[in-house]
């Protein structure tokens, strides 16, 4: 079963709390690191953490302002330099120099993971990047910035259901009752009673006026552990082209194309869990 914790971090305007769950053995010189998207929690990744908890020790972390962790007082301190400060804090409290550490990022937590990778004496042994490369095209960002922030409202759990289903639908081919999961672990009580999603809309700050292409590729070549690289086939935030340029530069990358997802899949189907489990084992 997951354990529940949470240290404190230092950012611009003061501490905030950092939530993460922990799976499998805590004395594990293996450990896994399981960053999640946007407007996700480190729930989303339980199904692949239950199986790969066999041989590693695996963390799933909150980024602030999503699931457990607190929401931060400034909006503008939601980017990169806090997740990787707060990220760093992890590392330290787990003792990462004394270990074996691979990093499963999703959208932004691969992206959070490919600044880490990139760094001198990073302690990244393997990065699998869901969804994410070095080039994120302005359109992507425009989608997603279409829903990211608002505020929503539900009478009943269901209807949180029914919400996630229609903007989260790249997820892919997901069932019944891994539908139930994440609006279980998406939603929050509010002040009125009823259910709103668990982030601060706060994040959606960074969305707004004229979006462009992010270009990272000068991080991606300063990446020096083994990478793999999963992409939903349909995905319009990591292209095809970005993937080919990816592994021209980086031939020994690891390439699995998701079928019937777009951004992002979900890492539950038995296929996902099992070749990312195998790549990490071996």
């Amino acid at each position: 079963m997951p354990h529940q914790d949470n240290f404190f971090s230092l950012g611009p305007h003061g501490f905030h709390k950092v939530a993460y769950v922990q799976w499998g053995a805590a004395d594990n010189r293996n450990v896994a690191i399981c960053v999640h998207g946007l407007t996700r929690n480190g729930r989303d990744f339980d199904v692949l953490a239950k199986e790969l908890s066999r041989t590693h020790m695996v963390v799933c972390p909150d980024i602030a302002g999503r699931g457990r962790s607190d929401w931060l007082l400034h909006p503008e301190d939601y980017g990169y330099p806090v997740y990787l400060s707060d990220m760093a804090a992890l590392l330290a409290r787990l003792r990462s120099e004394e270990k074996e550490v691979d990093w499963v990022g999703t959208s932004m937590g691969g992206l959070i993971g490919m600044m880490i990778a990139a760094q001198p004496n990073s302690p990244i042994r393997r990065l699998v990047l869901n969804d994410v490369g070095p080039l994120i095209p302005k359109a992507s960002l425009e989608r997603i910035g279409t829903y990211v922030g608002a505020t929503r409202h539900f009478e009943s759990e269901d209807d949180a259901e029914r919400y996630l289903r229609e903007v989260h639908a790249p997820f892919g081919d997901l069932s019944n009752e891994q539908w139930r999961h994440l609006a279980a672990h998406s939603v929050r009580r509010d002040e009125g009673g009823g259910l709103t999603l668990h982030y601060d809309p706060a994040i959606g700050k960074a969305f707004e006026g004229e979006m462009h292409d992010v270009d990272l590729w000068h991080i991606w070549r300063e990446i020096d552990c083994p990478v793999m690289v999963m992409r939903g086939e349909n995905s319009d935030l990591l292209l095809a082209d970005t993937v080919e340029q990816m592994i021209r530069e980086k031939p020994d990358t690891v390439y699995a194309e998701i079928a019937r997802a777009g951004h992002a899949p979900a890492l539950m189907a038995d296929d996902q869990v099992d070749s990312i489990c195998k790549w990490l084992r071996n």
